[in-house]
Formats: structure tokens, C-alpha cells, sequence
């Protein structure tokens, strides 16, 4: 029962800070379901790190909702060019060894972080959804980066706000407040699809208790993620996405080399 609530714990960290920058908090909760978890499947895990991303992301898309920061349109369209991908990933899983996929994980953390640092937006006027008019270039562009992102974040379990934030700040020059809540939005949709796949599977079910646990602390986080939200620069949600980025790879990658 100790390890359980230790599990609700975490989990509050994760929805707190998942939902602060957007991510669902799944690119934290996998690498450390790794370490806490060694003889683990890939597969268990990405179901429950999909499963508990999915609750941290549903609790924070309606926080958001009533602070009337996500971009409805275009986190429909970016939604359902992810969904295949996410199918996709899902079933990967089954198909690589643990300490390969160790590797892969520290080393898209790594990249990510300095990519994440080095392309801080400038900092926007959080105007509401309706000031955000994509171009049919920015919306295919962004349509093909939603089924990439679709792919990793099922094939890893991370969620894949790690590349959407970043991707609506940077690249499509979303307010950063508006891009964290329309990710969110992205990635309850993204990571139910991922969810169900595991759940037709089986794979689930080895998780479930864990899930749980962690569901609970993750819900009750998520709100104060996005309270804290509307107190925080988006500078710096950015930079402390790429900090934490870059501190997990180091572990994850030592982990990796220990193994081989």
C-alpha cells in the first residue's frame, strides 16, 4: 500500500508539471517507469505511461477549456493526422528488444532537448484561439508533423507534447499558453487511440493497478498545472522542458550503456 501511494505521489508531479508545458507528462513518467520497472516490456510500459498520459491530458484539456485557451480547429486536424501513427506505434512496441529501445529513448531525449533550447520562441501576446489563422502550407506542415509525433509518442508511451509544444511555438508560431493547452487537447485524443490498441492487445492488464495509482495523483495534478500556467512566462515553461529533457537522456543513457 506504501508503494501505491508513493505512485499517487509521482503521479502528482507528473500531471503538474506535464500540464504546465503541455507534454501530459509522459516523456517524465516513461524513463522512470523504466528505471523503476527493469524487467518490464517495453510494451507494459508504454500502456501504462499511454494510459496515465491519457488521464493527465483529458484533466488538463479541461482546465483549459475553461480558461478558453485551446485552438479547437486545429487540434482536431492535428489530432486525426496522429491517430494513425499512434496506431502504428502502439504495435511497434511488441517488435524491439528492452535495451534497444533504452537507447532509442535517452538518445530522442537528448536531440529533443537541444533542439527544445536552442529554438526558444520569443515570447507572444496570449490572445485567444480566434487571433490564430494557419496558412494551408503551416496546416499541411503541421498535419505531417502530427503523424510523426503520432508514431513516437505510442511507440515510446511519452504522450508527444514534447514535440508538439515546441512544434505550435516554434515552428507555427502559436502564443506558447495557447500551444501547451491545444497539445493537451492533442495528445487526450492521441493517447486514447494509443490506449485502446494495448487494451485490444492484452498488454494492458498487467498495468492495470499501477495505472491507477498513478491516474489518481496524475488528475489532481493536472489542475494545478494549469492554474500555475496562467503565473508562468512561456520562456521559461520552454526552458524547463528542455532542462528536464536533457537531465532524464543522461540517466536513460546510462542505464542504456550499463546493459549492453
Amino acid at each position: 500500500m506504501e508503494n501505491d501511494l508513493w505512485l499517487s505521489l509521482f503521479g502528482f508531479v507528473v500531471g503538474m508539471f506535464g500540464t504546465l508545458i503541455g507534454s501530459g507528462g509522459g516523456f517524465i513518467l516513461a524513463p522512470v517507469l523504466l528505471l523503476l520497472y527493469p524487467h518490464d516490456t517495453p510494451d507494459t510500459i508504454t500502456s501504462i505511461s499511454l494510459a496515465v498520459t491519457f488521464a493527465n491530458a483529458l484533466s488538463g484539456s479541461f482546465a483549459y477549456a475553461r480558461m478558453k485557451r485551446i485552438h479547437y480547429r486545429s487540434g482536431l486536424i492535428f489530432a486525426s493526422a496522429a491517430i494513425p501513427g499512434a496506431v502504428m506505434g502502439s504495435f511497434a512496441t511488441y517488435y524491439i528488444s528492452r535495451r534497444t529501445f533504452d537507447l532509442i529513448f535517452g538518445i530522442l531525449l537528448a536531440v529533443l532537448s537541444a533542439i527544445i533550447f536552442l529554438r526558444t520562441p520569443m515570447e507572444h501576446h496570449e490572445d485567444g484561439e480566434g487571433t490564430i489563422n494557419l496558412t494551408n502550407r503551416q496546416l499541411l506542415l503541421g498535419i505531417s508533423i502530427s503523424l510523426v509525433v503520432g508514431f513516437i509518442s505510442s511507440f515510446l508511451g511519452i504522450g508527444g507534447g514534447i514535440i508538439h509544444v515546441p512544434a505550435l511555438a516554434g515552428i507555427l508560431r502559436f502564443p506558447v499558453h495557447i500551444a501547451t493547452a491545444t497539445s493537451h487537447f492533442i495528445l487526450a485524443i492521441m493517447t486514447f487511440v494509443g490506449v485502446l490498441v494495448h487494451i485490444v492487445t492484452g498488454t494492458f492488464h498487467s498495468g492495470v493497478k499501477r495505472t491507477v495509482f498513478l491516474a489518481l495523483g496524475v488528475l489532481v495534478g493536472a489542475q494545478a498545472g494549469a492554474l500555475l500556467s496562467a503565473k508562468i512566462k512561456g520562456r521559461i515553461i520552454i526552458r524547463t522542458l528542455a532542462v528536464a529533457l536533457a537531465l532524464l537522456a543522461i540517466r536513460l543513457l546510462f542505464l542504456s550503456a550499463t546493459e549492453f
